[in-house]
């Protein structure tokens, strides 16, 4: 039982007002995903950070992400959507201050850990906000527009950033959120409605509710992440290390029993894997979303570093990526529709792989447009063959009872990947230190880690072409 819906309409100011703090939100967040990474020659030769310093900038953020965004959505269910939402706005803003003002690396990375952390509790409730609070006649509508001005604010992020960078310092992409959650605080409290899940309310037992298994979570890819960062430093044998890993492969473990035992009431229904094409389907998120965090990791400062770009123009390259998938996604979605999921899934990492092939090749005193632009392009039009069907298939793979966990998951499974891949990429090509400062070393690093990306990508897409395929609720089936 859900408590009555407010049925806001688009067209109201109440309704608008609405849709702005949720868009505004989002925005922050987005914007934080992206720019980091071109601050990252900056950051790191301000606060003297070796790899492993720039590897937990970006990795802090992630981690507090994927392992408890889906407690953040069962949090506003059970105490308020808003009231949560709120919380979440303030805590990032608070932790974005605290990014902007670190005077050290192990200050920034704690401050991001911060920052993702609240990242969890604001990215689910901007969108749970508007599914409860709207009439389900504008309902679509309303998170169409969200979807399309928040993508909108993630292909002009690394622009604004790089703007920033240049003409500032790289701590104004972090003080910038300050105006921004200011603006959203202020709409959210005059418009946004309040909304819960009553039932889960009164009883305390929602499905997602589950703190024991977020925190196994959060265990299980930490342990992973810091023995695969830390390994280059103190070696694969260091106690440190092995302790690491050793608690990351132990917290999965118990984390499966623990889901197991508590069944749908678990953060994560183990039943879902029952279903192989869901299984599969995550394996291939956390694939080519490794593939895709690895690459966007090591353009950023390799652009910066050994090309000698400005944080302007290596914001502007990956532009066309992001306007490709906001324009393609659509089409590309409606396309597996038609034919289903396989051949999209399957041809869209093989496109990708060749445009990161293609950037293999750049060099000092590259053209944008000769020598970035078709990359990126393939690269992006690979992607916006994989995004819309893969999120169609993860939702048609299970019931509708289970859809909001499976989406959840998967997201999680997509900066999961992203995560593990700038953990363990600068290992396997042997980038330690201020190794990203020295030409020769990045040079070959990169080259090295987008061989590493195009490898992920090809391998996603074997895995789709011969275990993915049609979803039951779209061939009809039962759902």
């Amino acid at each position: 039982m859900t408590a009555p819906a407010p049925a806001l309409r688009t067209g109201s100011a109440v309704g608008r007002g609405t849709l702005l703090a949720a868009i505004l939100a989002s925005g922050m967040v987005f914007l934080d995903s992206t720019v980091v990474n071109v601050a990252l020659p900056r950051l790191g030769a301000e606060l003297d950070a070796t790899v492993a310093g720039l590897q937990w900038t970006v990795n802090g953020y992630l981690l507090m992400l994927a392992a408890f965004v889906l407690l953040g959505g069962a949090l506003g269910d059970r105490f308020g959507r808003r009231r949560v939402f709120l919380l979440g706005v303030v805590w990032f803003a608070v932790a974005s201050v605290l990014c902007g003002l670190a005077q050290d690396t192990g200050w920034l990375v704690a401050a991001r850990f911060l920052q993702g952390a609240g990242g969890a509790l604001l990215t689910p409730g901007s969108l749970s906000v508007l599914q409860a609070s709207f009439h389900p006649d504008d309902r679509g509508r309303a998170i169409g527009t969200w979807s399309g001005l928040s993508g909108v604010s993630t292909a002009l992020g690394p622009l604004l950033g790089g703007w920033l960078i240049d003409t500032l310092s790289w701590r104004w992409i972090f003080f910038v959120n300050l105006p921004l959650a200011v603006g959203v605080v202020l709409a959210a409290l005059r418009w946004v409605p309040e909304s819960r899940d009553e039932e889960v309310s009164r009883t305390g037992e929602g499905r997602r509710f589950d703190v024991a298994g977020a925190l196994l979570g959060a265990l299980a890819l930490g342990g992973v992440t810091y023995a695969l960062i830390d390994a280059p430093a103190r070696g694969l044998d260091s106690p440190a290390v092995l302790a690491a890993a050793v608690l990351g492969v132990v917290a999965v473990v118990v984390f499966v029993l623990v889901e197991r035992r508590r069944g749908d009431t678990a953060m994560l229904p183990t039943g879902l894997f029952s279903s192989r094409l869901f299984s599969v389907l995550n394996v291939f998120t956390v694939v080519v979303y490794a593939a895709l965090g690895g690459f966007t990791f090591f353009l950023a400062v390799y652009l910066q570093n050994v090309v000698g770009w400005s944080a302007l123009l290596t914001g502007l390259a990956t532009v066309p990526m992001t306007v490709l998938l906001l324009v393609g996604s659509p089409r590309a979605g409606a396309l597996s529709a038609r034919i289903g999921p396989r051949l999209p899934l399957t041809v869209g990492p093989v496109i990708a792989a060749v445009g990161l092939l293609l950037l293999r090749r750049v060099g000092p005193g590259a053209s944008y447009w000769v020598d970035v632009l078709p990359g990126v392009a393939l690269f992006g039009a690979g992607l916006t063959l994989v995004v819309a069907p893969l999120t169609t298939s993860v939702l048609g793979a299970v019931s509708d009872r289970f859809a909001g966990v499976a989406s959840g998951f998967n997201n999680a499974a997509s900066r999961a990947g992203g995560l593990l891949a700038v953990a363990a990429l600068p290992l396997l090509v042997g980038l330690s230190g201020t190794g990203y400062e020295q030409k020769g070393a990045l040079a070959d690093a990169y080259r090295g880690a987008l061989a590493w990306c195009a490898g992920l990508l090809l391998a996603g897409a074997v895995l789709a072409a011969v275990l993915i395929h049609r979803p039951p609720k779209q061939r009809g089936g039962p759902a």
